[in-house]
């Protein structure tokens, strides 16, 4: 009875009954690391969400561009700085994190953003350069962008391959584009093939046959590569690589991304040859009859 008394004074007077268990201060410090757990996570899927949102719209303003190898117009850099802006914010809101094992831990959750990032980034760099930005360089620039250099958040190599493969999917926008509204293939600056005379006087220059062109004859022009040209060397390469077996990286890779990517480059050969072949038995000039009640038929792609 003298239990139930105390017990009852107790509850009477709103103190709940302490125990004095040495597990509980043991299971108050897992419950501080699930709640740490928890915001963290939720932190990392707001960011790669917000990121995945701005990316998207750098890449909607970047297929407005019509030519590859330079920089791209005022227009667009000025109109995708506010959206830069916003990853750059979620990505030194999230760095502190995503440092460490959590780097890892929790990849899963960022690594959305990360592709999505990866593509228009990718994008971009292409449009301007005609290339493929390097690992290294995309990594420098998430860098740039977190808190600290110090303290930046990784892009997998994973990451990287997959933003890779869904730009191919934005080259084919942007190909298919550009001959409907252009007429033509985006190809690169032409080049000639210039060759440069080798000093006779060099080390290395027995056993060689003199094959130097006059130097009085004019450079024969190269030419230039098409946005085709580099789908193919990304295909090219792509079905080179070998993903790890049994991961998740490589289900996604091989029943996805890869059949998407060759989808892709199919559908711009396919626009090319009803370009170059149907193209060629309309006259000069020709335009569609827009008048009457009379649509023009455009091909999905």
């Amino acid at each position: 009875m003298g239990f139930k008394r105390t017990r009852d004074d107790a509850m009477a007077e709103g103190k709940p009954e302490q125990s004095s268990s040495p597990f509980v201060a043991m299971f108050e410090g897992f419950r501080k690391e699930l709640d740490e757990h928890h915001d963290r996570r939720e932190r990392t899927i707001k960011a790669s969400r917000d990121i995945t949102a701005a990316s998207k719209k750098i890449i909607f303003t970047l297929q407005r561009v019509r030519e590859v190898g330079k920089p791209v117009p005022a227009f667009v850099t000025k109109n995708n700085a506010q959206y830069w802006k916003i990853i750059e914010d979620q990505y030194k809101a999230i760095s502190a994190d995503l440092q460490g094992l959590n780097a890892y831990r929790y990849s899963h959750n960022i690594t959305g953003g990360n592709q999505e990032f990866m593509e228009a980034l990718s994008f971009h760099h292409y449009l301007e350069t005609q290339s493929v930005i390097p690992q290294e360089e995309a990594q420098a620039k998430v860098t740039s962008m977190c808190a600290a250099p110090d303290t930046p958040v990784l892009l997998t190599p994973e990451d990287y391959i997959l933003g890779i493969c869904d730009m191919t999917g934005e080259l084919m926008r942007f190909s298919v584009t550009s001959m409907a509204t252009n007429g033509k293939l985006p190809a690169g600056k032409q080049t000639s093939n210039k060759r440069v005379k080798q000093d006779p006087s060099s080390a290395d220059t027995g056993d060689k046959m003199d094959i130097d062109e006059d130097s009085s004859a004019p450079p024969e022009p190269q030419k230039p590569r098409t946005v085709l040209d580099d789908l193919r060397a990304i295909r090219l390469q792509l079905e080179m690589f070998e993903a790890p077996g049994g991961s998740k990286f490589a289900h996604e890779l091989e029943t996805k991304k890869m059949p998407v990517m060759r989808e892709c480059v199919d559908k711009v050969e396919k626009a090319l040859y009803g370009l170059t072949v149907r193209g060629s038995e309309r006259p000069k000039g020709w335009m569609p009859d827009m008048g009457g009640d009379r649509r023009a038929e455009v091909e999905s792609y």
